[in-house]
């Protein structure tokens, strides 16, 4: 029950109606059971009462030689004196009558099955009753004074009873609506929060465990601990671009200034300015592939022979260095879905990134295998790896270890960023970590449906 919401409104529900039938029913079994409350005048209202009844009821059947003892434990177990009067105005157990029964034993007309009177003690029953071995008797009960006006009140109003199950069920219902609504309540505020701006809100909340709300509330701080990590990196990232950009074009300035005062179309004022042009239009080109929105995948390619290809050139790029790339593939063939060149970025990227980083006369390792539905890609190093708390930073845009590198040597930050996004809009993954000595990043690509057995 602690875990399931739906449970918790069912059983509160049911518990309410429960609630609501049970106290109906124990007041009117109480009521029933008790002593009815003395009237104003000598009517009686509505049909005698359940100890009444049973009364009458075990005193009809009793055996003779047991009446008195039965009449004794009846007075003792309700609480009021018993008469029982002959046609003659004689008690048939010699028991001494009053003038107050007398009365009202008298008050009893002929064709009447009850009838009562209100005594100066209490109130005063006559019913009329049958015996096999006296004839017809008249029961004189003498009933105790007055109730508490509360159980008066209750016994003898029906009205009043149901007023107060309703009363009774409103206060359960009451409870149940605020422990179901206080979790609600503070999601929205939290909501509310958010959604002015306060990226720091968290509801609190179990980690683990708890019903469909503390569900509610973890996806709620899930969901703005997403947020808040996404506008931040969206703030970083125009602070990033507005730096990217602020120096090229503080070059291209400077370079036609100097063009300017030459007076002439110098030739190396000229090769500055395209080569900073140049710069722009890679750095705006990355821009747009670390952003690119999702495409359908509409061609097949084969990994084998893609990553046996950009080792090769990266072999080729790494020979004055004596640094080396390893390719060994445990399967003939890799076949996936792609789109354009996306895949041969991606790994372009990633290999070219590990080569940077490996040590002179070193080798970066390539691995290609299947595990069931996917193929695995491992790209590892021998570079002095990255800090454990900011493996997961390596792929966002800008981002680099080393910040201090410059551009011409380290790159703008964006080509992992741009191989993260191919790679999820392949519905593949990525994960990076340090194998001492190194860095190992991991591929994993889906089985095209049409390949698997």
């Amino acid at each position: 029950m602690r875990g399931n919401f739906f449970i918790k409104i069912f059983i509160g529900f049911w518990l309410v109606t429960l609630a609501v039938l049970g106290s109906w029913m124990l007041a009117s079994d109480y009521f029933d059971s008790r002593l009815p409350p003395p009237q104003a005048d000598q009517r009686p209202l509505g049909p005698p009462h359940r100890i009444i009844l049973r009364t009458i009821y075990n005193l009809q059947n009793a055996e003779a030689e047991h009446l008195a003892a039965e009449v004794r434990q009846l007075e003792e177990r309700e609480g009021f004196r018993i008469f029982l009067v002959d046609g003659q105005g004689e008690e048939v157990l010699n028991k001494p009558l009053t003038r107050v029964v007398s009365e009202a034993a008298a008050s009893l007309q002929e064709g009447r099955r009850r009838t009562s009177v209100n005594g100066p003690r209490g109130r005063v029953i006559v019913h009329s009753m049958y015996r096999h071995d006296t004839g017809p008797l008249k029961a004189v009960m003498v009933l105790p004074g007055r109730q508490p006006v509360l159980l008066e009140l209750l016994g003898g109003s029906p009205a009043l009873r149901i007023s107060l199950a309703v009363l009774v069920s409103g206060l359960i219902c009451f409870g149940l609506s605020r422990l179901l609504t206080t979790r609600l309540k503070e999601l929205r505020a939290a909501s509310r929060k958010l959604a002015q701006g306060e990226l720091d809100t968290r509801i609190s909340v179990r980690e683990r465990g708890g019903d469909e709300t503390d569900e509610l509330a973890r996806d709620f701080n899930s969901m703005a601990q997403q947020l808040q990590d996404r506008m931040q990196a969206q703030r970083r990232l125009l602070g990033d671009v507005s730096h990217e950009l602020r120096s090229p074009l503080a070059r291209l300035r400077i370079a036609l200034a100097l063009a300017q005062e030459s007076g002439g179309a110098d030739a190396r004022y000229l090769a500055r300015i395209e080569q900073e042009t140049e710069r722009l239009e890679d750095l705006i080109a990355q821009l747009l592939d670390s952003q690119a929105s999702a495409l359908e995948l509409d061609a097949h390619i084969d990994l084998v022979p893609l990553l046996e290809e950009l080792c090769d050139d990266a072999n080729f790029e790494g020979q004055e260095s004596h640094r080396r790339v390893e390719f060994n593939s445990e399967t003939e063939q890799a076949v996936v879905e792609t789109a354009g060149d996306l895949l041969h970025k991606a790994f372009d990227n990633l290999i070219r990134n590990a080569l940077l980083h490996t040590p002179d006369a070193s080798s970066v390792s390539v691995e290609l295998r299947r595990e069931r539905d996917e193929f695995v890609i491992c790209v590892t190093d021998r570079g002095p790896g990255v800090p454990e708390a900011e493996l997961g930073k390596i792929f966002d845009a800008f981002y680099r270890v080393d910040t201090s590198r410059q551009r011409e040597s380290g790159g703008y930050g964006l080509g992992l960023s741009i191989t993260r996004r191919a790679i999820e809009r392949h519905s593949g993954s990525l994960v990076a970590r340090n194998v001492n000595p190194g860095l190992s990043v991991t591929v994993r690509l889906p089985v095209p449906s049409d390949s698997l057995q």
